[in-house]
């Protein structure tokens, strides 16, 4: 395993608006170590969900390279990025995005399966994951018969579901009441402790943050570390 599992490096990102030019991220650089949890808090609008689908691979930045494992992927065909993408990176969003005609087993299977794997083994390896979540006895249900906070917990426990080196979440509590907020927090770190997963984790929940290894923010483009 590389020293960092994720390196951004002199990341540009700029959108043309009419006659604009809007720079989002201008020189950025970012790197992540093995089981470290790190927040991302800056305000709305700053770049936090471009710098995290830039990291993700799943937008391209205008200069700069991405390095996932010390894999350099600028260069890499669209192919070979979704295949790092899928073995190497897992996605938490504010929204589950669960697939609503499955249920919270078969859910965490799909990414398993579309990967190759025996469905054997995917199903056991769901319900692994599902169990560590507390989500046991609710396995069987469908995204409509789950609590907010539960279809969040399936979704975590989806996005590691191919044991990826990298978590990237983009507010995962932001749609949950403070208590649940909590609770799929104290899950999420759980998981990334006992896995060695590297996280990074945009939130604009402070109490959470300070929970992390250490924070970051946006400031002109950059990423700015803040003070502990």
């Amino acid at each position: 395993m590389a020293e960092n599992v994720l390196e951004l490096r002199s990341i540009d990102r700029r959108f043309v608006q009419g006659t604009k030019t809007l720079t989002i991220l201008e020189q950025a650089d970012f790197a992540l170590r093995p089981g470290e949890m790190v927040a991302l808090v800056a305000p709305s609008g700053t770049g936090k969900s471009t710098l995290l689908h830039i990291a993700g691979l799943l937008e391209y930045p205008d200069g700069g390279d991405v390095v996932v494992n010390g894999q350099p992927c600028a260069a890499l065909s669209d192919d070979r990025r979704t295949a790092i993408r899928r073995s190497e990176i897992g996605f938490v969003y504010q929204f589950h995005h669960l697939l609503p005609e499955f249920t919270a087993l078969e859910n965490v299977m799909m990414p398993q399966l579309i990967a190759g794997l025996d469905a054997r083994e995917a199903k056991e390896r769901a319900a692994q994951l599902l169990n560590y979540m507390k989500l046991g006895e609710r396995m069987d249900h469908r995204p409509n018969e789950l609590s907010g906070g539960e279809q969040q917990r399936v979704a975590i426990a989806r996005a590691v579901a191919n044991a990826p080196l990298v978590l990237l979440a983009d507010e995962p509590t932001g749609n949950l009441d403070p208590a649940t907020a909590a609770y799929v927090f104290d899950a999420l770190e759980a998981l990334v402790r006992h896995s060695g997963l590297a996280a990074l984790i945009a939130t604009h929940n402070e109490e959470l943050a300070a929970r992390m290894d250490r924070r970051v923010t946006l400031s002109q483009g950059k990423v700015v570390e803040l003070p502990a």
